[in-house]
């Protein structure tokens, strides 16, 4: 089996963004520079799982886990680092040496994992010739025309990728010139077979959208046809294949998540054009579905980012018709009470590319932070379709319905805001419609709540976080000590505070003036390069305590590979959980790294002044030990004298210390 080298191991690290890796399984949400979450490996009411994007590492302040991404995968799902390495290779489409397994189980999924990888590789090359094809061709000229008029410009096309397949057969000419196998071709869903097998090109005379998965690589495509035709679809989509799964996958949710941990929620749209537009008008949290129907797969992968889904729709009768689906359907899902709801619906016969294009970006972007509303809302206003108010009839079918909506929501103040405002409208007694609305209530059915929430809208509008933990396994019990293993059920919590190392915390993890010494020199050494060389030239130099003496020689052994410092790197050196937390907890000092040349002397003295003391107390309890062996009277004296003169020396150290 082949060895990684250091070099391949940090492009795997650097080829993800571990807050992408962690937020598969862990909701994580903004808090001034960091990310954080509820901690997936222990039981963690308020939140305490911090993530960095910028040093790419995770830390927990309860339980002091920390580590890099490869840690995390490891740690969580029970892998070897091999296995951890590996699996991050996927993500960030890094290819291993061909005779790398990480163990038997790797061995026997060679095949479709290397069948998935070529797969990728496949729509890569297909995604860069319709981009091709499209900018810098004759044959894309009507698609460049189509696409100004729907105001994207060249970045937008470049970022999504945008392409054009032409009328002739190109793709598989391409194809077949690279020397593709016939099976991988069949497989990849580019080509449709007729019955003698050959194959052809799926897409002609089509605007090309990729789609990608969550961690941006392509994985099939969506055509529009430029011309209307009566025989073939407006939108024509790949089939599914081993690397897509249109109940998995969601159109821009690889850049989409990123912006919903910095504003808390996604925004979903009814097509790709809607989110490319939305995008270039700097709403970077749009997303939608392969079709008309949020799937459960797709609504897990929601919840794990964020909590908050509005529905962003056209506002003609379709688009009402259409919110209504997509809220009963949620409502109807496993994650319901894991997900608040709002609607944004533009107004009637606009979509969000027609408004951005009238109005401008700047005016869409209010449009959406303004004119959120709750589902019951909403509902409120969708059972009016169609009816004329003014008839009596129908007037008073719809209040009963309207009562029977707002009898479902679970907060009595909400409830009574509704009834206020419908009695104001249509000038009746708040108090009949109160009697009406008792009635309904007693109707509903209990609603099972996992956990008290804050009170809230039955319809998903409760404010419940999701955490994705997950309960620890007996390997991780024997080595972090017994957790308890029940499923925790997040409750909404206050916003929690930014996670930093304060002045207060880092001193109280120091014990004396000699400890903190040690950490600053620390910090200094992994940060200048100035500070080892002088400590490498000091033979008689050593740290004090085993943790710093310990991380100290690791240093030692990472800079003879690597140039700068980097965290996460350092990380994938120290095996000890009791370190990486040592170390995790040093990165808060790194503003004091640039320690002047007098500080570091300062340093050395405290340490060194202390270190031969350290040294020889021990030499002379050894020699003590011995001397009692031997039953040598007159040195057991001597040596008792001397360890007794030591002490008070170490006393005296320790009283000016603190003085």
């Amino acid at each position: 089996m082949a060895r990684l080298s250091q070099e391949l191991i940090d492009q795997v690290r650097q080829s993800v963004d571990i807050a992408d890796v962690i937020s598969q399984d862990v909701q994580l949400q903004r808090q001034g520079k960091n990310l954080v979450g509820h901690c997936p490996f222990h039981e963690d009411n308020t939140p305490s799982f911090s993530v960095s994007e910028q040093k790419q590492f995770f830390y927990c302040f309860s339980c002091h886990r920390s580590g890099s991404v490869f840690d995390f995968l490891m740690e969580l799902h029970h892998l070897s680092f091999p296995q951890a390495v590996e699996q991050v290779a996927k993500l960030g489409s890094v290819t291993l040496p061909s005779d790398f397994q990480a163990n038997d189980e790797a061995r026997q999924s060679q095949a479709p994992d290397s069948q998935q990888s070529q797969l990728i590789k496949l729509h890569q090359t297909a995604m860069r010739l319709y981009h091709h094809i499209l900018m810098n061709t004759p044959a894309g000229e009507p698609a460049r025309r189509y696409l100004k008029k729907r105001g994207l410009t060249q970045e937008l096309i470049d970022q999504f990728n945008l392409g054009y397949a032409p009328k002739e057969e190109v793709l598989k000419v391409v194809l077949e010139k690279e020397g593709h196998d016939y099976q991988l071709l069949r497989r990849s869903g580019l080509f449709t077979e007729n019955r003698d097998g050959s194959l052809h090109d799926r897409f002609f005379d089509r605007v090309m959208f990729p789609l990608k998965d969550g961690q941006g690589r392509p994985v099939a495509f969506s055509g529009r046809l430029l011309q209307k035709s009566a025989d073939s679809p407006k939108y024509l989509n790949s089939p599914e294949t081993p690397i897509f799964n249109k109940r998995r996958l969601i159109f821009n949710f690889d850049l989409a998540k990123k912006a919903a941990r910095e504003n808390g929620k996604l925004l979903l749209f009814e097509g790709y054009m809607d989110v490319i537009s939305a995008y270039g008008a700097g709403v970077l949290n749009g997303i939608a579905s392969m079709g008309t129907s949020l799937t459960d797969e797709q609504l897990s992968m929601i919840v794990k980012t964020t909590n908050q889904l509005d529905i962003c729709y056209d506002g003609d009768a379709p688009g009402q018709n259409a919110i209504e689906r997509a809220l009963k359907l949620i409502e109807a899902s496993p994650v319901a009470n894991q997900l608040r709801l709002r609607v944004v619906q533009l107004p009637t016969g606009q979509d969000p590319d027609e408004y951005i294009q009238q109005n401008g970006g700047a005016r869409f972007r209010e449009y959406l932070k303004n004119t959120e509303e709750t589902p019951t809302a909403f509902r409120l206003r969708y059972l009016r379709q169609g009816l004329n108010l003014s008839n009596q009839a129908e007037l008073l079918s719809y209040l009963n319905a309207a009562i029977g909506v707002i009898a479902k929501v679970s907060d009595p103040v909400a409830r009574d805001v509704y009834i206020q405002q419908l009695a104001k409208e249509f000038q009746l007694s708040p108090q009949n419609l109160q009697q009406q609305l008792a009635v309904q209530v007693k109707k509903q059915p209990p609603v099972a709540v996992p956990n008290p929430t804050p009170p809230g809208e039955q319809w998903s509008d409760d404010s419940a976080v999701i955490s994705g933990r997950r309960p620890f396994n007996g390997s991780q019990g024997q080595r972090y000590g017994r957790y308890n293993r029940k499923k925790h059920q997040a409750t909404a919590q206050p916003a929690p505070q930014a996670v930093v190392l304060t002045a207060s915390e880092q001193q109280s993890l120091a014990l004396d003036q000699t400890e903190r010494a040690e950490r600053l020199l620390l910090v200094a050494v992994l940060h200048d390069y100035g500070v080892r060389a002088q400590l490498k030239a000091m033979p008689d130099f050593d740290f004090i305590h085993d943790q710093y003496r310990h991380l100290y020689q690791l240093a030692l052994n990472y800079f003879t590979e690597h140039d700068e410092y980097e965290l996460a790197s350092f990380l994938d050196y120290v095996d000890d959980p009791a370190l990486k937390a040592t170390l995790t907890q040093l990165d808060g000092l790194d503003a004091q790294a640039a320690l002047s040349p007098e500080a570091i002397d300062d340093c050395l003295r405290i340490i060194m002044q202390k270190t031969p003391l350290t040294q020889k107390i021990a030499q002379v309890k050894l020699s003590l030990q011995e001397a009692k062996a031997r039953s040598n009277q007159e040195l057991i004296t001597q040596l008792t004298v001397e360890l007794i003169e030591l002490y008070g020396q170490k006393q005296r150290l320790k009283t000016e210390e603190t003085s």
